[in-house]
């Protein structure tokens, strides 16, 4: 019986996001049928995240497409000016990347005299929002169609070796200048992951990392620990199910039946996954829930649940040596050095110690890999009180992380 509710329990860290969030895929391909994979997922005027999220709230925005070099169509949004329309001087590029099971709506979530981007757009920059593969309005690709399993072959690997650089060079093209990165969750491991090989580092000038992931071994998450120790991600993976759609029918049907068995508490849960967040009001899960959970490749999570199992930051394990081989001309996976960030990148760190995802131990790790770092160029916030969503959706973020951030960011 306790084996049982301990796999309840790692079902659930997967679908703890997903009870009320709305499903888009199904609905865009059902109203575009017969067009191909490009045009018809690609943000309408009418639906896109500019649309829906920014010019309600008075600022101009326009819709972006850059193409990976592996063929996947990703949306970005561009906030040119402040709300009053007023261009100031020579306006620095920040481009805001997103965590798991999120899009770039995550900067938007809270009001705008709150929300990160709307302040950085009022403060003179050039805000930029970026959406990995496989979220609702990245969803496109050059010959694939989200229905083919082939198009969720990928794990954040990927998005270090495509989404990235392709988002940097698109941003760096259009501005013609240095960019300051501000990521969040996954949105920091994928850089932290492409700094320590050396790369974007000639088209930045400072990165942000909040709730910075990078070793996962010591993830206090009872939820995420057990999904990993049960092999969920796996067995998902092993059944053919490539895309890990949070509003899917077999997962919401796997949800409830978990949820009515006797012993599993399913109240809480985003508590139970994410530590207990501080700072979030009702009105604002509710936004959460109107726009996300986003999708992402059942490989990721695989590879996420890889980290926690062996603490380590390392390339997706096949767990075969053969197509180790393969794919790294080496038996195991090559290893993410942390300590190979070059000292002078200046660096922005915050985190929670309320964080059950990014664990203080596990930070503590990333900050002993930074221990011969400039010392002025590297910026460490500590909020005990501060949980996971806090650093997005917390209504004190404004006074308590975005401004200290925005000082950061003119010093640079």
């Amino acid at each position: 019986m306790m084996g049982n509710n301990i796999l309840a329990s790692s079902i659930l860290v997967i679908l703890l996001f997903c009870e009320s969030a709305v499903g888009a895929r199904t609905k865009l391909l059902s109203a575009n049928n017969g067009q191909d994979a490009t045009s018809a997922l690609a943000p309408s005027a009418n639906d896109g995240i500019c649309a829906t999220m920014v010019e309600t709230h008075g600022y101009a925005c326009e819709e972006h497409t850059v193409t990976t070099q592996d063929g996947y169509i990703l949306s970005m949004q561009r906030i040119p000016v402040r709300k009053s329309g007023e261009a100031s001087g020579n306006r620095i590029p920040v481009l805001l990347q997103h965590g798991l099971l999120m899009d770039g709506i995550t900067w938007l979530l809270l009001p705008p005299d709150q929300s990160l981007a709307f302040l950085l757009a009022d403060n003179g920059y050039e805000v930029w929002l970026g959406n990995t593969r496989g979220t609702k309005y990245s969803l496109g690709h050059t010959s694939l169609s989200p229905d083919d399993p082939a198009y969720w072959e990928w794990s954040w690997d990927e998005l270090v070796a495509y989404d990235l650089p392709a988002t940097f060079q698109y941003v760096h093209d259009q501005t013609g200048q240095k960019i300051h990165y501000v990521g969040h969750s996954l949105g920091t491991l994928v850089a932290l992951g492409a700094f320590c090989k050396d790369q974007q580092l000639n088209r930045l000038r400072s990165a942000v990392l909040l709730s910075p992931i990078a070793y996962l071994g010591q993830i206090p998450s009872p939820l995420a620990r057990a999904a990993a120790e049960n092999f969920i991600a796996e067995a998902l993976y092993k059944a053919d199910i490539r895309e890990f759609n949070p509003k899917g029918k077999a997962l919401v049907e796997v949800l409830k039946a978990v949820c009515s068995k006797p012993g599993v508490d399913c109240t809480h849960l985003l508590t139970a996954f994410t530590g207990k967040n501080c700072c979030l009001n009702s009105s604002i899960v509710d936004v959460f829930l109107d726009h996300e959970p986003q999708s992402t490749s059942t490989k990721n999570l695989v590879h996420i649940s890889q980290m926690i199992r062996d603490g380590t930051v390392a390339m997706f394990d096949y767990n075969n040596k053969d197509e180790n081989m393969q794919h790294y001309g080496q038996p195991n996976p090559p290893v993410y050095s942390m300590t190979s960030i070059p000292n002078d990148l200046p660096l922005f760190l915050s985190y929670g110690g309320a964080d059950a995802l990014s664990d203080v131990k596990d930070v503590k790790l990333l900050l002993a890999s930074l221990k011969d770092h400039d010392g002025d160029k590297l910026v460490v916030q500590y909020r005990d009180d501060y949980a996971h969503a806090d650093f997005v959706m917390g209504q004190t973020a404004k006074q308590d992380v975005y401004d200290p951030l925005m000082a950061f960011l003119k010093l640079q």
